[in-house]
């Protein structure tokens, strides 16, 4: 099967003229009710991983099972996620970013009501490898979408009321998911999806624009999407095994066959003209740049959202209740701030505006770390709106950029790579702070943690002055 696509001159970062006149227009007659079609998958995919948290005790009772077995509810969808991003970014180049978003529309909202219908622990994982495929799908492509919509000098807003969409809809869920075990039958939680999924699958098939056309022909490498599914889930399964359960025999082999797998993948991607994993977008200096900011800032943001419920609870002596309402600051804070980073972008630097994120939010680590504890409730509350700025400011200019520092023809690999920046960041954030606690216990772990949050934040912060001298990709 041969597919079309054009590569840009990596070593001189050139995009064609001829494809940035045809960047310039919109690929649909109706793109702000297209970008709908979008956004209701983004927001289903998230309420999906905020509700899961809030419903495990509740999954763990009802199938009888341990517990620490139950977390692989969560586990099973978070690890095909990411084995499988950028297979099916890769796959959206080829055949399609609207046929991809389509069929993981259809596949996620099938494995939502088979969730739903669930009778056994073992049918749920099950259902929740199948819901996995489905967000690999969508999450993978989601960004090439918005881009092919909408010209580079208007992606910046839309990217805004992304951000915004999932940092309510990250804020809402946990309240949502109670409200419905509250009320209601666990199984709600999975058919609140189809509605979502539905409006989705309705506008996309009939607004969501094709793939802009191409001049050269080439091979999707069949291996390369299996290796890439191998090393991301080894790579993955090892750094939560040695979070969780320290160095061992069996890890420090699992991890060696995680290299020799890494290596072999890494060889092969660089001998395919369009490799799955992008090698040949990170020769463009503002791309890679921007992905390592990604890891780094998603690293830093998971160490303190995961450590700060312990300090709440340990070091505050807060109720769960108080601190549920005291991590709302934060994703609102991003909410209020992301769509004024989306139209800052259009006449600023995205380096500058990432640089003052980064260092916004390293204040406000600094100051919740150094936070007494007798402390008032609202001295912490407007310390987390201040992370939650920085995030904000952060966030909508590096992926509009990594976006956009692409050829169009390869957005797939680009929105793949960014999804994939998250995931990894998530997952070494969240394996600190268990090795963290690990060590220290809950005498100071949690204020160590968020110390090591504020200096990843500096080295994005950092990171993105060095993009200061690269063009911006939005300034055509």
């Amino acid at each position: 099967m041969f597919f079309n696509i054009v590569l840009n001159d990596n070593e001189k970062n050139f995009i064609p003229l001829s494809l940035m006149s045809k960047e310039k227009k919109m690929s649909t007659t109706h793109p702000y009710l297209a970008v709908v079609a979008v956004l209701a998958a983004i927001m289903m995919g998230v309420l999906d991983g905020t509700i899961m948290n809030v419903a495990l005790p509740t999954l763990s009772k009802e199938f009888g099972v341990s517990p620490s077995d139950s977390i692989w509810i969560v586990n099973a969808y978070q690890l095909i996620v990411t084995m499988m991003l950028l297979g099916f970014a890769a796959i959206g180049d080829v055949f399609g970013y609207k046929k991809v978003f389509l069929f993981g529309v259809s596949i996620f909202v099938t494995a939502s009501a088979l969730c739903a219908m669930s009778r056994s622990f073992e049918m749920m994982v099950a259902a929740r490898v199948l819901q996995g495929i489905g967000g690999a799908c969508t999450m993978s492509i989601n960004t090439a979408l918005l881009r092919i919509i909408f010209p580079p000098n208007r992606l910046g807003r839309v990217m805004a009321a992304n951000a915004v969409i999932v940092a309510v809809t990250a804020a809402s869920g946990p309240a949502l998911g109670g409200a419905i075990l509250a009320i209601g039958h666990w199984s709600w939680i999975f058919l609140m999806n189809i509605p979502l999924g539905l409006v989705a699958l309705a506008i996309g098939w009939k607004l969501l624009p094709h793939n802009p056309p191409s001049k050269t022909r080439q091979r999707l490498d069949g291996g390369s999407v299996v290796m890439n599914a191998v090393f991301f889930g080894l790579l993955i399964y090892t750094i939560e095994g040695i979070a969780h359960d320290g160095i061992s025999t069996l890890l420090i082999l699992q991890g060696i066959v995680t290299i020799i797998v890494g290596v072999l993948y890494i060889r092969r991607q660089l001998q395919i003209p369009m490799p799955i994993l992008p090698i040949d977008l990170f020769r463009i200096p503002i791309f890679s740049m921007s992905i390592g900011c990604s890891i780094t800032c998603f690293t830093a943001q998971m160490l303190a959202l995961v450590s700060l419920p312990f300090f709440m609870q340990h070091a505050l002596n807060l109720s769960v209740a108080e601190t549920g309402l005291l991590m709302t600051p934060w994703p609102l804070a991003t909410t209020l701030t992301a769509p004024l980073a989306g139209r800052l972008i259009e006449r600023i630097h995205p380096g500058i505006l990432g640089a003052a994120g980064m260092g916004i939010f390293a204040i406000g680590l600094s100051m919740l770390a150094t936070l007494g504890e007798h402390a008032a409730l609202w001295d912490l509350a407007w310390r987390m709106a201040i992370c939650g700025i920085g995030i904000g400011l952060f966030q909508t200019p590096n992926n509009v950029t990594i976006t956009t520092s692409a050829p169009i023809q390869r957005s797939g690999g680009a929105s793949g790579m960014l999804g994939t920046a998250r995931v990894l960041g998530q997952t070494l954030g969240t394996a600190l702070v268990a090795i963290v606690f690990h060590l220290m216990g809950n005498q100071g772990g949690e204020v160590v943690c968020l110390w090591i949050a504020l200096g990843l934040a500096l080295t994005s912060g950092g990171l993105s002055c060095f993009r200061i001298k690269e063009h911006s990709p939005i300034h055509k």
